[in-house]
């Protein structure tokens, strides 16, 4: 039986009911409909806000379907005011002059066969980001069952199986971000900092737009980017209007 609009709103309305009091007076605050995103950056930004600095964060619903490999969308890109954020790197790689250059451009360890097999050993994940060098991902492939799953896997389309490792590992050490469809068709990324000045934070979602728009798929058909919505980790999501 199909949801009533009446029972859907029931559910919501219970959703939003365990809030917590600072959410339920933003929500109260949020639009209904799509707005700028100047508009919705100020409107994150003008939240009572945590004790802490939330992350801003840019969702895209489209019009793909990620089951089919010609559909899915996984790639990286570098904001023009970053992310706010350092991010944890891997390194593979079996000369062991770049594995210092690598620790030297932010990893936090470097490595080659020896460094699978302590992971392999051991289950060690903590870290954000594994970026191999081509040669090494017939040893790196024995990993898949323990990075896999978490998403740690590198990978050719996220610029994570590189020659330039070492250049690799500078970016995403400085906050380089890798994104990719989930299995509704979502891309979920981090677009800045509350603390970060309209401008800024604007201009960093305006550059996201432009690369998930630049990324459609050949075989996607009708609307493309069906819904955008910016929200802090404890805000309500405010809806975007993109051309």
């Amino acid at each position: 039986m199909a949801t009533t609009p009446t029972k859907a709103a029931s559910a919501a309305d219970r959703q939003l009911a365990k809030r917590g009091k600072r959410y339920r007076a933003a929500a109260a605050k949020a639009p209904a409909t799509a707005v700028s995103i100047d508009a919705a950056v100020a409107l994150v930004k003008g939240f009572d806000q945590p004790k802490f600095d939330q992350a801003v964060e840019l969702i895209f619903n489209l019009g793909v379907d990620p089951a089919h490999a010609d559909q899915a969308i996984r790639s990286s890109i570098s904001l023009p005011h970053g992310i706010g954020k350092s991010k944890r790197v891997v390194a593979f790689t079996n000369d062991p002059s770049r594995a210092q250059a690598c620790l030297d451009a932010g990893a936090v360890r470097a490595g080659g066969e020896d460094l699978v097999g302590e992971i392999e050993k051991t289950g060690f994940s903590d870290f954000d980001v594994a970026i191999a060098t081509p040669d090494m991902m017939r040893f790196v492939g024995r990993l898949g069952k323990t990075l896999g799953p978490k998403g740690l896997m590198p990978a050719p389309k996220a610029g994570t199986v590189t020659p330039d490792i070492e250049n690799a590992v500078r970016e995403y050490a400085a906050g380089k971000l890798e994104f990719r469809t989930d299995k509704q068709g979502n891309v979920h990324t981090v677009v800045g900092r509350v603390s970060f000045d309209n401008q800024k934070l604007t201009e960093n979602i305006n550059t996201m737009v432009d690369r998930i728009r630049s990324l459609r798929p050949a075989a996607a058909k009708g609307l493309y980017i069906k819904k955008v919505v910016l929200k802090g980790s404890m805000t309500p999501a405010i809806p975007l209007q993109v051309a």
